[in-house]
């Protein structure tokens, strides 16, 4: 049995997360404790007592210390079926963190495996839905990953309600050296990079994006749609930002923007402006822009445990977040595995064999 202190590093849901899906590939049990023991709240919550149900159903494990605020969590899983899975996280908590919690796993299952969730898809402290498709699938994708996610209906804080589907199929993972390959489009144009005329793959160019609001007049997800437009244009970089408005169950805003390995986010919150989100956004995709960085700093961290199982991997990133580091020190409990940090030319590279 593995025993993992909950209060490593970052010391939040994601080590926990990052454990039970490794459990789940190697066949090890797994005893975290001290499980977000520095957060305010600590202890599991409702949104990770769901996450960690639903593994254990898909892996048929045994389980114990599941209910909320525990600070301890056994986890003994026994074999990755497929099947069709519907789960209710009951509030808003976040449908991608569920997520991550399980899909590591899932291409190691014995047939494909249907998820329907409903909860949160776009709120704070969690990668949005959009950033999840577009993003880290199309990483994932490199990586020899077979999975999709559809949005079916959006949900905010604090009422959640919004509904995904997602399908993955048992694939097997191989290595894959990410690196920036191409410019972002500027001003009308592309700027061809050394990598990029040396047989580098581009994945990026013009940066899309999603504006939305539900149940908000239609010039809220306009008005951030032209702030982040605007904002990108005087650094230089064309974008085309769809604009989507819509009545459903909770309500609320929010804008992601991305191309390539990298992306952004920002949702909208009571008092403020719908020009203010839209910046947001785009200040964050800026920053990592104006990088040689393969992969943005979100995606850094999410790449951990794939390309450990995957093996022979690398990317760049401009900064190595203590989430980052933590996920490394979980991943090299259960694998075999040793990743290399070297820090050259202001940014980190990032490698497993």
């Amino acid at each position: 049995m593995i025993e993992i202190d909950g209060s490593y590093g970052e010391g939040g849901g994601q080590l926990v997360r990052t454990a039970v899906a490794l459990s789940a590939v190697t066949g090890k049990e797994v005893k975290v404790t001290n499980i977000r023991k520095n957060r305010p709240n600590p202890g599991l919550k409702q949104q990770h007592l769901k996450a960690l149900e639903t593994a254990a159903r898909i892996c048929g494990a045994r389980v114990s210390g599941l209910f909320p605020g525990s600070s301890e969590l056994f986890f003994a899983p026994v074999e990755i079926k497929g099947g069709k899975y519907d789960i209710d996280i009951g509030t808003a908590g976040s449908i991608t963190l569920l997520l991550q919690c399980l899909m590591p796993a899932l291409p190691f299952a014995k047939e494909k495996v249907e998820l329907t969730i409903i909860g949160g898809t776009d709120v704070a402290w969690s990668p949005t839905t959009d950033y999840l498709q577009h993003v880290t699938f199309g990483a994932l994708e490199q990586l020899g990953y077979a999975g999709n996610v559809t949005l079916k209906e959006r949900g905010y804080y604090p009422r959640g309600g919004g509904k995904v589907s997602a399908v993955f199929e048992p694939c097997r993972l191989h290595g894959f050296h990410f690196r920036k390959t191409q410019e972002k489009k500027r001003a009308g144009k592309n700027l061809i990079s050394e990598e990029d005329l040396h047989g580098g793959q581009s994945q990026e160019g013009e940066i899309t994006g999603i504006s939305h609001a539900s149940n908000l007049p239609a010039h809220v997800p306009a008005r951030q749609a032209e702030a982040a437009e605007s904002l990108l244009l005087e650094a230089g970089y064309d974008s085309r930002i769809d604009i989507q408005s819509h009545e459903s169950f909770s309500t609320g805003s929010g804008i992601t923007l991305w191309t390539g390995y990298c992306g952004g986010s920002a949702l909208g919150e009571r008092g403020l402006p719908a020009e203010k989100v839209g910046r947001r956004a785009a200040e964050e995709v800026i920053s990592e822009f104006r990088t040689s960085a393969a992969v943005d700093i979100h995606l850094a961290d999410q790449l951990i445990p794939y390309m450990a199982l995957a093996g022979n991997s690398s990317y760049t990133v401009r900064e190595l977040t203590l989430h980052a580091a933590t996920n490394i020190w979980v991943t090299e409990q259960f694998l075999d595995v040793k990743f290399r940090i070297e820090e050259k030319e202001g940014l980190f590279e990032v490698s497993v064999d």
